[in-house]
């Protein structure tokens, strides 16, 4: 697996997370993915973009491109030094909410993507990795 391309966007205001969006659709775009893998890559990156901010305290996203062998991968890293996640399993459950929404974000996400990675410590904040391939 050879990177192609790699970019750093802070996370600080809902603004953010408009600028999130729109460089994933782009990226997804550039590296080939059809119009439901793009809205896949960006719902991906607005739910855990949003965890981010919200839960998080803001943080940033890196955001990498890939080529290995004949498909193109678009990987996305959401980091925040937040409160951490004391129960993984449990958020990671449908239903489970902290925030009063309808509880899919983390389930939800790894359902839409090819590669779903979270590490999460209590007082230290969290890291969710996605990767998507063409």
């Amino acid at each position: 697996m050879r990177l192609i391309d790699s970019e750093t966007v802070a996370i600080r205001q809902e603004t953010d997370l408009l600028l999130v969006r729109q460089l994933v659709r782009q990226r997804a775009a550039e590296l080939g993915f059809r119009k439901l893998g793009q809205t896949k890559a960006v719902t991906a990156a607005s739910e855990i973009g949003r965890n981010t901010l919200i839960h998080g305290g803001g943080g940033k996203m890196l955001l990498q491109t890939y080529v290995e062998l004949a498909r193109r991968g678009l990987r996305l890293t959401f980091e925040d030094h937040g409160p951490g996640i004391a129960d993984v399993e449990r958020a990671m459950t449908d239903g489970y909410t902290t925030a009063g929404g309808l509880g899919l974000g983390l389930g939800g996400t790894k359902r839409l993507v090819d590669e779903f990675d979270l590490a999460s410590s209590v007082g230290m904040g969290t890291r969710v990795t996605v990767t998507l391939w063409t």
